[in-house]
């Protein structure tokens, strides 16, 4: 069974308020606002069971932890580690960002352009790759998570860990646990107090499956989605539930209508984004993400919305309409390649990942490379699509596609902070709070 990870950053500090960078020294303190998120996000986790915590030892950590289990009404104790410190920037500590700006602008460009470059001095006259050095410190943590609670991945049921942190070793921890690369750090958005999920398994071959199940989720601190920055935004859903989801039947390209609980997430998924500015929008040219779609719209009349065929769910051919014990039946070897290795399976008269994956993309950049700074767009497509553009964005590849959750109804958000042209970021990932919860409780369902 899953070993689910709650990954909770900081409240907001002092020096957060003030703009002013903290790093590993222990200056800065809660905020009354922080208080009050550490105190909402344990009150969001109330019926979560929690296992174990662990939390960095610098104080605003330690408080986010202490209030946030105060509210949560768990009895037990964080455990402080310092595998949890957040990183190294002792040379900068408490300047501004404005400062350093002004008197560091090649290292500040390094920071926000390449962090894995940057390079700074001790006043020991050390030199060091704080990244670097924190994404080895985060595989270290990762290690003794899993070591900890290696015995869950056999037992009955979840259980769930809470890890309380800091901005960069929070990323560094979800980059470990999935396998990539420092440079995808910038990738990744983490707020104060937002909460994020992974889900670790054991595979029946004995090794380790990483998912996201959500990730910077905010609602629950009553912000619907992370403040939009500079350059264009796009809300990525997937549709609601239809009768085949529900049954567990293998859907692809047959043209299955929303349900009644498919029509309550979409009109769930409108009310949350009903106040987000939307000036565009997408769809797949199938029925269920175009209800999905229409749906949401009916807060934003005006908007205009664009079908295309790049957006289709995969073609799963002869085994579409099929439940999964059929498939097994008549097709053993495939589906269970499909399970472990998605990427080498050719759907038998359909399509393969890879197809859906190039499709999926050529369209999702297209739609990007049309957008003005200030814009935002919806896109509504399918489970398959939108977990193809989403290991694209990350840096994934398509024999990851089980490394990402998306439930019916979920939103995802991705910015473009340097326009269409630069490096995107997920700022939030299969937000589904708007459909009850924090915790991603939709079916998973059949594709």
């Amino acid at each position: 069974m899953p070993l689910r990870i709650l990954l909770v950053r900081h409240g907001l500090s002092s020096f957060n308020k003030e703009r002013r960078i903290q790093g590993r020294d222990d200056l800065s303190t809660l905020s009354e606002e922080g208080v009050q998120q550490a105190r909402r996000t344990g009150k969001a986790l109330s019926d979560v069971p929690i296992k174990a915590i662990y939390s960095s030892p610098l104080q605003r950590a330690r408080e986010t932890a202490a209030l946030l289990l105060e509210a949560h009404g768990s009895p037990q104790d964080p455990l402080h580690v310092e595998e949890l410190l957040e990183i190294d920037l002792a040379p900068w500590s408490g300047l501004r960002r404005e400062d350093l700006l002004l008197h560091a602008p090649e290292q500040e460009r390094r920071w926000r352009e390449a962090p894995e470059t940057l390079e700074l001095e001790h006043p020991d006259g050390r030199r060091y790759h704080p990244l670097l050095e924190l994404m080895d410190q985060a595989g270290c943590f990762a290690d003794r998570l899993l070591a900890d609670h290696l015995d869950s991945l056999e037992s009955a049921g979840t259980e769930t860990v809470l890890v309380v942190a800091h901005n960069a070793i929070l990323r560094c921890l979800m980059l470990q646990l999935l396998g990539l690369p420092v440079a995808r750090f910038r990738r990744l958005r983490l707020d104060n107090a937002a909460l994020s999920v992974l889900n670790i398994i054991r595979t029946a071959d004995g090794e380790l499956d990483v998912q996201i199940e959500s990730h910077n989720g905010t609602a629950h601190l009553e912000e619907a989605l992370p403040p939009k920055g500079a350059g264009p935004r796009l809300l990525l859903v997937r549709h609601g539930e239809t009768d085949w989801n529900r049954q567990g039947r293998f859907q692809g390209q047959i043209d299955i209508p929303l349900n009644a609980n498919g029509l309550a997430q979409a009109e769930a998924a409108r009310n949350f984004l009903a106040d987000v500015p939307i000036q565009r929008a997408y769809t797949s040219t199938m029925a269920r993400p175009r209800q999905t779609a229409e749906v949401i719209l009916r807060s934003h009349p005006s908007v205009p919305l664009t079908s295309s065929r790049g957006l289709m769910e995969i073609g799963h051919g002869l085994w579409e309409g099929c439940l999964e014990q059929d498939i097994a039946e008549g097709w053993p070897q495939l589906l269970r390649d499909w399970k472990r290795a998605p990427e080498t399976v050719q759907m038998p008269e359909g399509e393969t990942i890879q197809q859906v994956w190039n499709r999926s993309l050529a369209t999702w950049n297209h739609i990007v490379a049309g957008l003005d700074p200030g814009e935002t767009a919806l896109v509504v497509a399918h489970d398959a699509v939108n977990k193809t553009i989403l290991c694209a964005l990350l840096g994934l590849t398509p024999a990851d596609i089980w490394a990402v959750k998306q439930g019916n109804g979920g939103v995802t958000v991705i910015d473009y902070p340097s326009g269409a042209a630069g490096p995107p970021v997920v700022a939030c990932l299969n937000l589904t709070g708007h459909l009850g919860g924090v915790l991603d409780r939709t079916a998973a369902g059949a594709l």
